[in-house]
């Protein structure tokens, strides 16, 4: 399927939720696609080819959402499965990265032995808003010595400048639709 194709179908199966979880916020919806087994298939063979490409070692998921894309695209590609978790989740040793929200602070952690020194790493995310949380992984990651070679989501919202600020750290992104705030 080409990327325009692909984009428009998942597009369509996607549920905007409006003023959620304030008014004037459109919140993007994946859990329908995660309901749609052909859907979910399409993202996960879409993500697949850009692994192959990038000769990924490892794939590294972000709390929450990311963990369901992050899982089925691991086990597709017989590759370790590294979680990136809320602070506080993991019960072994931890690095940990914080960044900036809107509202203040939060942590993410990955355990100390996640990766190999020199494992090339995608990060796989539902969406990209700010870019914060993406950013603070590919910190973490940096702190085992490990190569980020990319970010993968499902949905990019370009106007909150997230995907431009990761390309700027020099991450290649890789989206699979977007969506404007007027859409």
């Amino acid at each position: 399927m080409d990327t325009t194709r692909l984009a428009n179908f998942l597009k369509a199966r996607i549920r905007t939720v409006p003023d959620w979880p304030i008014a004037g916020v459109n919140f993007r919806d994946v859990t329908t696609l995660f309901n749609d087994p052909e859907a979910f298939r399409v993202m996960i063979e879409a993500f697949s080819l850009d692994c192959t490409q990038l000769g990924v070692d490892v794939i590294a998921a972000i709390d929450a959402r990311g963990f369901i894309i992050g899982g089925a695209l691991s086990y597709q590609l017989h590759k370790p499965f590294v979680l990136v978790r809320k602070k506080g989740k993991l019960p072994y040793t931890t690095h940990t990265e914080d960044y900036a929200l809107e509202y203040g602070t939060a942590s993410i952690q990955i355990n100390t032995d996640a990766c190999a020194p020199g494992q090339r790493v995608l990060l796989v995310d539902d969406l990209i808003a700010t870019g914060g949380t993406l950013l603070a992984a590919a910190k973490l990651f940096a702190k085992v010595e490990a190569e980020v070679v990319g970010v993968a989501a499902i949905i990019d919202l370009p106007e909150l400048g997230g995907s431009a600020k990761l390309r700027e750290a020099g991450l290649p992104v890789h989206s699979l639709c977007s969506f404007s705030e007027s859409e």
